[in-house]
């Protein structure tokens, strides 16, 4: 769990991702479109991928990847990203972190 916080607390967004989830790619995808740079861990691909996505679980992610946190706060997964988008939230919220100077 203290290298989830850690991990989460370095970057204004960061997401926890799999190589192979089509859902990881377009929530990375969109906040690329929007000249975000995001951490990007891929569970599959880091040591400790495992442990992190059971932290990740315990924190209340489900499904656990995408996994998305925006300023140090867990978002949760591609449908609250989405609904964020949607609702005309999440660029605000990427403002606010520092994702975003626009």
């Amino acid at each position: 769990m203290e290298r989830v916080t850690k991990m989460v607390s370095e970057r204004p967004v960061v997401i926890f991702s799999k190589s192979s989830c089509c859902m990881s790619h377009t929530i990375k995808t969109l906040f690329c479109d929007f000249g975000v740079n995001p951490a990007v861990y891929e569970l599959d691909e880091i040591s400790r991928g495992r442990e992190i996505k059971q932290a990740l679980s315990r924190l209340g992610s489900s499904p656990s990847v995408p996994t998305v946190f925006i300023g140090g706060e867990l978002i949760g997964g591609a449908n609250q990203v989405m609904s964020l988008h949607l609702n005309r939230s999440l660029i605000p919220m990427l403002k606010k972190a520092g994702a975003l100077w626009v």
